[in-house]
């Protein structure tokens, strides 16, 4: 396995809100729906989205590079493919917002060490 190198430029930083502001985006798109977001049901519904956004996103705060250049020099010879298959994930769709979940496969061809299957 190469180590990574970052080709690209990197991102512009984003100006990001609060907690209470993104609680209460929840709180408008309640509202929005036609919800009483005064309702007993729904008076820790923003807090709680607002958790598990934090959950869902909690990637964008992990550095591939670091995370992928950790590797195994000490693999003796092997030639073979590495193969994993039916890696659970589950992301965000960007333009909607909405889950989805699938399963993935990733193959390599190492040279002079492996990425532990963690990391995959």
């Amino acid at each position: 396995v190469k180590p990574i190198k970052k080709d690209i430029s990197e991102p512009k930083p984003v100006a990001r809100p609060s907690r209470a502001q993104a609680e209460e985006a929840v709180r408008t798109l309640l509202a929005w729906a036609g919800e009483d977001v005064t309702r007993e049901g729904l008076l820790e519904t923003p807090k709680r989205v607002a958790k598990a956004y934090e959950e869902f996103f909690e990637g964008y705060n992990l550095d591939a590079e670091e995370v992928l250049n950790k590797t195994f020099r000490d693999v003796g010879g092997y030639d073979d493919m590495v193969l994993v298959k039916d890696i659970p994930f589950f992301s965000h769709c960007e333009h909607h917002m909405v889950p989805f979940v699938g399963k993935a496969h990733i193959a390599y061809l190492p040279t002079d060490s492996v990425v532990g299957l963690s990391k995959l």
